[in-house]
């Protein structure tokens, strides 16, 4: 008989352990009154502290490599009061304003002695016009008949930017000729810090409201309702609170808020959405709902992640511009894109912990699942088998719809949207309207001519004031030129130029390339001198031509970054060429829309534009970037469904037909909210913002209708398998990373405790209601490997 050692124990396998997501998500589930108390003292005390201590939004950018920056910079070397930002306080009175002298020299005086004036000139004591007509330096700020003038305050800094308090103290210098009866109006920069804060809060309730009625007739159930929208608004409050202390450090443009508020509504309540939909489908599928909801954040909040991430990666992109006002303004919608997708991934598993099984309690109609009980029998897997069997025809279709729409981009003319477009309760309105009368709509957008002549010497000084001023004289596009300056040192040679025409026409845009491309150049030839224009309506020419200068590189650049996104995520060239081309046509097509309603004029009186206006130069940037993003949104929400059933089946007309059966639901509902809260900005009484408001709503409407749920399945039908296709070495350098978890065979472990059986997917959901059931490795591609399973 022999011994030998016992045999050893065998140790049990060790569970598999769980994402994170899901750890997440199930711990914010079973914890939510943790998680619930912590957003409300994040929203508490983040808005209390933005209010005490946050920063203000203005317009204010340089641009260093710009001639009208380089001439201001001259100016100010050589005369500093002139070195400046100038804004005009406009006087009125129905009687002459000579009889005001002594309250106008004291409102002066007073001007000129706040802080960040560099000098304020008197109208009535100003030179006035020869008596032959041939103006003097400057030319009369005070009208022919007497009863309008400006006075011209130089600031040392945009006052746009010195806050509210700033404009208490303008108000008090200016009461003196306010108690005499005089009317006092401010334009430019002065006049936008006058304005009234753009809360745009009717938009912003108009935008909720309708989204709290496409939930509920999309999901019926009025908790399931509201977890999106108290997500979506807790995320866009604590975003905003965050921007407004950022503000504190840098300076963002008057708009940043506003479209941080549109972009965080829209993916937050997209976010939520998803998440919601899918947690719903397990809950009925008999899940426990802190299951559900960890479920939920694995699968769903995966794709909230590459989403987000892509819309972050294309508002960075803007950065390619080189210009930091636009970069800043991209940074701005960035900041609620991060709350919204922690929002997604914290918040929304926490109120579906507390909501439990009674999300469907509370009803306005019986509640309906993801899909179907029958995958096979639904409009839209018959839709999307119909589009299968004629694709072309389909495809057809939609291309020339969106052709249509795109035709009045052709005719795309950027500019900067002067004051005279906007409504007549700003003072900055009403100070133009009384200029355009008395002096000339171009007496609001001077130019100022700055000649350096500081390498010349004295002797040739006289010839080449000479060879400027007669280049100056009958200058095409001038309504008025005043005669050449010096400087105090004699060093500088300056002159105002009066455009005639308003300072957002082309005819304006086209006298500062003269003067900047012929005029001065040709003046200056075989000089030591160096010609510049500046001033206001110089510097956003200059800002206009740099932005369409780089609109290419951003286009690039955003479109390769989501490319990359794309190919990493699904591994497949082809769909990812087809996810940028398709997007590109679809924001074509709004930027028609967005030329034919404020350029061509048709129906911008009905939303409140006065006249035509030309496309504010940053717009066509900021809305590729933000629809770009957004519109990835719905690519990889249908493209995750359509992978994971092609990795599934092999088959790829039932996938695409499968994908779309429990998609278009969500879609559709999540389109009609974005579509509905953008559209409701149109009714703010910012220009700017109603155009970003139209072009996103209707770049969302075309791309979740015509783009996804037309063009898409026409195009993945055509091409088949070879959608999904790399080379080799290209899958070997790209990263793994998935937006949802890949398929399983059946009863297999997962990182998240295994999948329930029946389950293929992985995220609980319902086998009967999902493509057939996981192969082990899934479908070759075309490379002869195999498609990476999570």
């Amino acid at each position: 008989m022999t011994t030998g050692r016992p045999a050893a124990r065998r140790r049990p396998p060790a569970p598999p352990r769980k994402g994170r997501l899901r750890r997440l998500g199930e711990w914010c589930a079973r914890h939510f009154v943790v998680v619930l108390l912590g957003w409300l003292a994040a929203v508490g005390g983040l808005h209390a502290a933005q209010s005490a201590f946050g920063g203000s939004y203005a317009d204010d950018f340089t641009l260093s490599d710009s001639q009208s920056q380089q001439g201001l910079d001259v100016l100010r070397a050589h005369q500093p009061d002139r070195g400046g930002q100038s804004s005009l306080v406009v006087l009125h009175d129905g009687q002459q304003l000579s009889g005001h002298q002594q309250q106008v020299a004291t409102v002066v005086k007073n001007l000129g002695g706040l802080p960040h004036v560099l000098s304020a000139q008197n109208p009535l004591t100003a030179p006035k016009p020869q008596a032959d007509g041939t103006p003097s330096a400057p030319l009369s700020p005070v009208s022919p008949d007497g009863r309008t003038a400006y006075v011209t305050v130089t600031f040392d800094e945009n006052p746009a930017s010195l806050g509210d308090g700033y404009l208490d103290g303008v108000d008090d210098a200016v009461e003196p000729l306010r108690q005499a009866g005089v009317q006092v109006e401010y334009g430019g920069s002065l006049g936008e810090l006058a304005r009234p804060e753009a809360a745009d809060l009717a938009s912003e309730s108009i935008g909720y409201g309708v989204a709290v009625v496409v939930l509920l007739v999309g999901f019926g159930s009025v908790l399931a309702a509201a977890v999106p929208l108290v997500a979506a608004l807790a995320a866009v409050l604590v975003g905003l609170s965050v921007l407004g202390l950022i503000a504190v450090t840098t300076t963002f443009a008057q708009v940043s808020p506003t479209l941080a508020t549109m972009i965080g509504l829209g993916v937050g309540i997209d976010y939520a959405l998803f998440l919601l939909t899918r947690h719903r489908q397990d809950l009925m599928d008999g899940a426990d709902p802190v299951a559900a909801a960890g479920r939920a954040t694995h699968t769903s909040g995966r794709a909230v992640l590459v989403s987000g991430t892509t819309v972050i990666v294309a508002l960075a992109g803007l950065n390619a511009s080189g210009v930091g006002f636009i970069g800043k303004l991209g940074a701005a919608a960035a900041v609620t894109v991060v709350t919204a997708v922690l929002g997604a991934l914290t918040l929304v598993p926490a109120l579906l912990g507390l909501a439990g099984r009674s999300l469907d309690r509370f009803h306005v109609r019986t509640p309906v699942a993801e899909a179907g009980a029958d995958a096979s029998g639904g409009f839209w897997h018959r839709y999307a088998l119909r589009v299968g069997r004629r694709p072309w025809r389909y495809l057809a279709a939609g291309l020339v719809v969106l052709a249509v729409l795109t035709v009045p981009l052709f005719s795309l003319r950027l500019g900067h949207i002067d004051d005279g477009a906007d409504p007549t309760s700003y003072t900055d309105r009403r100070a133009y309207d009384l200029v355009t009368d008395a002096f000339g709509a171009g007496v609001n957008g001077p130019l100022t001519v700055v000649v350096d002549q500081s390498g010349v010497s004295g002797g040739n000084r006289s010839g080449l004031d000479n060879r400027v001023s007669s280049a100056l004289k009958g200058l095409p596009g001038a309504a008025a030129v005043s005669t050449l300056q010096p400087t105090q040192d004699g060093d500088v040679l300056t002159a105002t130029v009066i455009p005639a025409e308003r300072p957002q026409s082309a005819g304006t845009t086209d006298l500062v390339h003269r003067l900047t491309g012929t005029v001065l150049p040709q003046a200056v030839a075989g000089t030591d001198a160096q010609g510049y224009v500046t001033g206001t309506t110089a510097g956003q020419t200059d800002f206009r031509d740099i932005v369409a200068e780089r609109l290419p590189l951003i286009i690039a650049v955003v479109v390769g970054l989501a490319l990359l996104i794309i190919l990493t995520v699904f591994r497949g060239v082809l769909v990812a060429v087809k996810a940028a081309v398709l997007n590109l046509v679809s924001i074509g097509a709004s930027y028609g829309v967005v030329v034919a309603v404020f350029q061509w004029g048709w129906g911008g009186p009905a939303l409140g534009v006065s006249g035509t206006v030309p496309v504010e130069s940053y717009v066509p940037m900021m809305m590729f970037a933000i629809v770009f993003g957004l519109s990835m949104d719905y690519e990889i929400f249908l493209l995750s469904r359509v992978h994971e059933a092609w990795l599934r089946t092999g088959d790829s007309r039932a996938s695409v037909a499968h994908a779309l059966e429990i998609t278009a639901r969500v879609i559709t509902c999540a389109a009609l909210i974005m579509v509905s809260v953008f559209a409701a900005f149109v009714l703010s009484s910012n220009i700017v913002v109603k155009m970003l408001g139209l072009g996103l709503a209707v770049s969302v409407l075309v791309d979740a209708t015509l783009v996804r749920l037309l063009l898409v399945p026409a195009v993945l039908n055509l091409l088949g398998s070879r959608v999904w296709w790399a080379p080799r070495w290209l899958d070997r350098v790209l990263p793994h990373v998935h937006a949802e978890p890949q398929p399983v065979p059946d009863g297999a472990a997962t990182d998240d405790g295994g999948a329930a059986p029946g389950d293929a997917s992985g995220d609980g959901s319902r086998g009967g209601a999902d493509a057939p059931a996981a192969r082990k490795s899934g479908p070759r591609n075309r490379t002869g490997s195999d498609p990476p399973v999570a």
